[in-house]
């Protein structure tokens, strides 16, 4: 039986981690079937406080966890297949194997849509990116492309010319799904061209393993181009790591888990924490900061259930 089982080991499920632990609760933490979150996919991070001159993705995680085990948590690798939240204590299966919890933080997060190319993986955090948040400021004079037709990349292709020399925007279709004004600021941008009717259709690195070119091919015409390339986001979306809460967990139509107040979910006694409810920000500071807010929410509420 486990006070607290924290499903994730990203920015936030670490955080929590660290908060549950220093509360003498001896958490136990799933790393889940992307250990690390999507910080042990990023090379440099610039942007979390404290580090003056940047600090890797994995050596931030991986920094968390011992200080998370420094105070008594423990981690064990493995997926959770399924959950029974139907009453407490609840029940998780874990690689074919079933443990018990008080109660539970769900930190599994959100990972990112890719565009499904046999060699992209090898280019993520190599010029090849899905938060241009995050990693826009390494492409200063550069060129770069954003591939998409949403919101979202339209937000990201404005927000890169603050950086790079010229950005271009890649759709595979004439429409965009875009909203009226948030395409309108791309169409009027001097730095942003816009290439429809277009996909990409291979990735070309150079020796050092960093992204060079792309390959675009026409939908129309059906010709390919090459097109270089010094930086490469990604913008269609991100997926929630919530299957297995479906039914049980109340989600949105894109299956983020719908806050109940503060970290709380539709049921007592599971919290939510991180990407995995935050469709905006999408931050490793964030995520941090609401694996905190869940760790507080939890000691709490073991407290008031007579359980310390």
């Amino acid at each position: 039986m486990q006070n607290v089982v924290i499903l994730g080991s990203g920015c936030a499920g670490n955080t929590a981690a660290i908060y549950t632990s220093r509360a003498s609760l001896n958490p136990l933490v799933i790393s889940g079937h992307e250990p690390g979150g999507q910080l042990s996919l990023t090379t440099e991070v610039e942007n979390f406080p404290g580090f003056v001159e940047g600090v890797m993705g994995p050596e931030l995680v991986e920094n968390m966890r011992k200080q998370a085990e420094r105070f008594g948590a423990t981690f064990r690798s493995g997926t959770v297949t399924e959950v029974d939240l139907s009453k407490r204590p609840f029940r998780l299966a874990v690689d074919g194997e079933w443990i018990e919890t008080q109660s539970l933080i769900v930190a599994t997060g959100a990972s990112a849509r890719w565009l499904g190319l046999p060699e992209e993986k090898k280019f993520v955090g190599r010029g090849y990116s899905s938060c241009a948040t995050c990693d826009g400021f390494f492409y200063r004079g550069k060129e770069i492309m954003v591939i998409g037709g949403g919101d979202s990349a339209m937000e990201e292709a404005n927000f890169l010319t603050k950086f790079g020399r010229r950005v271009r925007l890649v759709h595979r279709r004439e429409e965009f799904r875009a909203s009226k004004i948030m395409l309108q600021r791309v169409l009027e941008n001097p730095k942003i061209e816009v290439m429809t009717n277009k996909v990409i259709e291979a990735i070309q690195g150079t020796e050092d393993g960093v992204v060079a070119s792309v390959s675009l091919k026409d939908t129309v015409t059906g010709t390919t181009s090459i097109c270089e390339v010094d930086g490469l986001f990604v913008a269609i979306g991100h997926v929630p790591n919530t299957k297995i809460f479906k039914g049980q967990l109340d989600l949105d139509e894109d299956g983020y888990i719908v806050s109940h107040g503060g970290a709380r979910t539709n049921i007592e006694g599971v919290f939510h924490a991180g990407d995995v409810q935050d469709r905006v920000y999408r931050q490793a500071i964030t995520a941090a900061g609401a694996g905190c807010m869940a760790a507080i929410e939890v000691e709490r509420w073991l407290g008031a259930q007579g359980i310390h």
